[in-house]
């Protein structure tokens, strides 16, 4: 994995995958967090982010997906159980298999993540996201209309 200690936090380069399926996006938390994200995980060296995402989502949903275009460039700096973080992502737009059962799905779907540490799976109405707890914070509002083009992004975050 790209992450690594630093005197000052913790670097991660992460690869994160946008699915929207009837204005709702697939996001994602693990057991311990009160706060979701959009699924996705840290590239490992040598592996594109493109290619970290596939195996990322594979692992975590059991699914195939097809990665479609890149959104946004982002270097996000937030903090995290009292460390802070300087993390490169790569969003990409992403589509399920048609057969996926977790496409019709209206509650919470269990997946696996890093150390096999369970993870909860759920569709969240993009009209609901700025008054859910949904990091980065920026996706709250950037949800509502993708980009055309990918995008550059500098965000900071409070703790979360």
């Amino acid at each position: 994995m790209l992450s690594f200690k630093h005197a000052q936090g913790r670097f991660n380069f992460r690869t994160v995958g946008v699915v929207i399926d009837r204005q709702r996006v697939l996001a994602h938390h693990a057991e311990r967090d009160d706060y979701w994200a959009l699924p996705g995980g840290r590239v490992e060296f040598g592996e594109s982010a493109e290619a970290a995402l596939v195996r990322e989502l594979r692992e975590e949903l059991g699914l195939a997906v097809q990665v479609q275009r890149l959104l946004w460039v982002v270097e996000n700096f937030f903090s995290y159980q009292a460390e802070q973080y300087h993390e490169l992502s790569f969003y990409f737009a992403v589509t399920l298999p048609a057969h996926a059962d977790l496409v019709s799905m209206n509650e919470h779907y269990a997946g696996i993540g890093d150390n096999d540490e369970p993870l909860i799976f759920q569709w969240l109405a993009i009209a609901d996201l700025e008054a859910l707890p949904l990091y980065p914070t920026f996706l709250r509002t950037a949800l509502k209309d993708l980009p055309r083009e990918p995008q550059y992004i500098v965000h900071r975050d409070a703790e979360n």
